[in-house]
């Protein structure tokens, strides 16, 4: 049935693009190290769309989407899509466009790549369009055509989707070198007409519907921004030679631009109703619906893994069914967000697995509501059954009700959450203990993840290689992490983890309330996929888990180990995470898991303890009035787990990929000594927004783009750490890489850090005149 007729309809905004295995991330990674042709490369892509295309069609999806699948970002494909290839790529792109797309991602050893940052509130990282006055924008349709034409030639009807205008536009920057003045929204009216030129493309290639995605019309938007908003929808909706258009919005309500929205003259909308955004119900109905137009109705939690309710969903798309010429049924988002199949969980505990739904899981949702909104709820009677039944396990389980876990977190006072001694007092301890040079040295954390390292877990897993062996391994790389720094001048040391599988899995499994998946893998960047934890219950730390590594690492050396953990914020936004409860209940569980780690690294000997918060901003509520509470506990979090330490030990965290400026409040009340902070990509920028911010504490701004496989040369270091030098003072100024080096190889490793020595010491000599 056509998704035109006033019949509800299943269908989704997009799919995880890896499949089953990460065949993607096998066949970019083989394209770029020279074993797969870009014919192989563009086969493997078919084949996993056709594939995508073919489960959705099978589980009832009556509309699929297209152009959402990516080699490796979805906005880079909307920058080539509508022409904006910065200068510093065009002669790459022209030569190969392959080759210049990739450059674009990650760059090469002559030309820098585009910045990358956080998707909204996510953990997935897109990158950054760069745009100035000059920009020219130019229609490339082969992508989003070529996709459609693929789905439409293997018998599906398809939807094509794109980032919309206003959303590209307001994620973008200024290119290097424009005056921060510069607001890309000012390049609408030349953007517009390249859109329209690419509607006018879809709908010749037989597209009936195109989906224009606007989230960030969900973020709290100037006056301006609405006024650009409602003319670019009155401008596109206006074109006759266009498909049928679909704006949708999600992670949170769309508010103020929901009456811009449905007084536009398209013919859809995409609202998503879960979380944050069940607000959109109500707001709907205040703005008298949407008569005569489709809604599609996001009732299906596209970002967590748990079991939808399912009578609950119906009774909103009941309500909806007033509110709209057309209601179908969606998830809240796309699925990307989501690993593929939760029936490959085999593992995990029959019950407990039925509480989850992964990608097809959630399709599944879909089919099934949009049926019992067609044909009635007798219809799904035994789905609601099984559904309920699955629900009061999950509620009723001993897993997720631990009382002394619980009597322990409501025990806790404000006292717990403050160090006693003023900074400027423990910064004068930690300096007469450690005695740092001017400009210290270290690494985030990380280093290298070699084949032999993973295959080395592998064979601990599958029992090729015993604990005793396996232990021996870890501890040989060890060895030569500590034996490197120590070669390379390092000041402030670091184990290198090797035994840790990921930053957030490798404590999830140590710790009570976590669950562990096997083939639970989200894309968070590129090629760089992660699986989730799923926080299940409650949290407690029955034993040390990182202290017997910092130990062995320390007795190999007279500098400074840091122990090295991941903190309660980054553990719950890199997580699935619990949603029967508040999350700053379940952050105030796993600090206090955390703080007991901290204890008892420094009774071990540890003066440095650092406690990474990377997700501090990525968890950042959309709209500014949800934040002060979210990070009144989320600094809190933070200091229970690090404020139980002596005053002469310092505490480290690092953050990266993330826009800093909206937290500076929130990074002085983390109350850290030392905090380290992604800059090279950015420029050194988040120096000069901590400088206005008057942030009184030391500062490692990164000199070293690890997520680039380029060796930045000395001299480059020694530009990004004069510009650090023009906002931080040089006591309080460290050297390191933006982030960790687990995903580089060791000869880009060993080259990039000596670079980074040699830097310092160069500057530290023209500081000393």
């Amino acid at each position: 049935m056509s998704p035109s007729s006033t019949t509800p309809q299943a269908t989704v905004h997009g799919s995880p693009r890896q499949g089953p295995d990460r065949e993607l991330k096998k066949a970019v990674e083989g394209y770029w190290a020279g074993r797969v042709t870009a014919d192989g490369l563009h086969a493997t892509a078919a084949g996993l769309r056709r594939d995508t295309w073919r489960r959705l069609a099978d589980a009832g999806v009556t509309e699929v989407p297209t152009g959402d699948f990516s080699l490796y970002d979805h906005v880079l494909d909307t920058t080539v899509a509508v022409g904006a290839i910065p200068a510093r790529h065009r002669a790459a792109v022209d030569a190969d466009p392959l080759d210049g797309y990739f450059a674009m991602a990650r760059g090469t050893q002559d030309v820098a790549p585009l910045e990358m940052t956080k998707w909204f509130d996510t953990n997935y990282h897109y990158l950054v369009p760069e745009l100035g006055p000059d920009t020219v924008f130019a229609a490339n349709p082969a992508k989003p055509v070529g996709e459609l034409r693929e789905a439409l030639a293997l018998g599906h009807r398809a939807r094509p989707v794109l980032v919309g205008p206003l959303t590209y536009l307001l994620l973008a920057k200024p290119a290097p070198g424009v005056g921060p003045g510069f607001q890309p929204l000012t390049l609408l009216d030349r953007l517009l007409p390249v859109y329209a030129e690419l509607l006018a493309g879809l709908r010749a290639a037989g597209a009936d519907w195109v989906q224009l995605d606007e989230p960030a019309l969900v973020q709290d938007r100037t006056p301006a921004e609405l006024n650009a908003a409602a003319r670019a929808y009155r401008d596109l909706g206006a074109l006759t030679d266009r498909p049928r258009i679909l704006v949708a919005t999600y992670f949170d309500r769309a508010g103020a631009a929901l009456p811009v929205l449905a007084k536009a003259p398209v013919e859809g909308l995409g609202l998503d109703f879960t979380g944050p955004a069940a607000g959109n119900l109500d707001d709907l109905a205040a703005v008298g619906g949407l008569p005569g137009k489709r809604l599609v109705a996001g009732v299906v939690d596209g970002r967590n893994i748990w079991i939808n309710d399912l009578e609950k969903s119906l009774a909103t798309l009941a309500t909806l069914l007033g509110l709209a010429g057309q209601v179908d049924v969606a998830p809240s988002c796309s699925l990307l967000h989501v690993p593929l199949d939760a029936t490959r969980e085999r593992d995990l505990d029959p019950q407990i697995a039925r509480w989850l739904a992964f990608a097809r899981q959630k399709t599944t949702e879909i089919t099934t509501l949009a049926r019992g909104l067609r044909e009635g709820t007798p219809a799904i009677g035994a789905e609601l059954a099984a559904n309920r039944a699955d629900l009061a396990s999950r509620a009723a389980s001993a897993l997720t009700h631990d009382p002394a876990v619980r009597a322990r977190a409501a025990a806790t006072t404000a006292a717990d959450a403050r160090r006693p001694q003023a900074y400027p007092d423990r910064a004068r301890a930690q300096q007469a203990r450690l005695n740092l040079p001017l400009l210290p040295t270290t690494t985030i954390g990380s280093f290298p993840q070699t084949t032999e390292l993973r295959a080395a877990r592998a064979g601990l897993r599958a029992g090729r290689l015993d604990p005793a062996g396996y232990r021996e391994r870890m501890a040989a790389e060890v060895r030569e992490v500590i034996a490197y720094q120590e070669k390379a001048g390092l000041d402030v040391l670091v184990h290198g983890e090797p035994e840790r599988n990921d930053m957030v899995q490798y404590f999830a499994e140590q710790l009570t309330g976590y669950l562990a998946t096997r083939h639970g893998w989200v894309q968070s960047y590129g090629t760089r996929y992660v699986r989730p934890p799923v926080l299940a219950g409650d949290v407690s730390r029955p034993r040390p888990m990182t202290v017997d590594w910092f130990r062995y690492a320390q007795d190999l050396t007279d500098r400074p180990v840091k122990g090295m953990l991941t903190g309660p914020v980054t553990m719950l936004a890199w997580s699935f995470v619990r949603d029967d409860q508040p999350l700053a209940e379940t952050a105030r569980q796993v600090a206090l898991a955390l703080r007991d780690e901290v204890t008892d690294l420094e009774a071990a000997g540890a003066a440095v303890v650092q406690v990474d918060e990377p997700a501090l901003r990525e968890t950042l509520p959309l709209r500014a009035a949800d934040r002060p509470g979210y990070l009144a506990w989320a600094t809190e979090a933070f200091r229970l787990t690090t404020s139980g330490v002596r005053a002469d030990t310092q505490v480290h965290t690092h953050m990266c990929y993330a826009e800093f400026g909206e937290i500076m409040t929130a990074i002085e009340e983390l109350d850290a000594d030392v905090i380290s902070l992604e800059a090279a990509r950015s420029h050194m920028r988040v120096a000069h927004e901590l400088a206005a911010a008057g942030y009184p504490r030391e500062v490692g701004p990164g000199v070293y783009d690890i997520h680039s496989p380029r060796v930045p040369s000395t001299g480059e270091a020694v530009a990004l750490l004069r510009e650090g030098l023009a906002a931080i003072p040089a006591e309080r100024l460290w050297v390191n890489p933006d982030c960790g080096l687990k995903t580089r190889g060791w000869a880009e490793t060993r080259a990039s850090l000596d670079h980074l020595v040699e830097a310092a010491r160069l500057v530290r000599a023209e500081l000393a005149g």
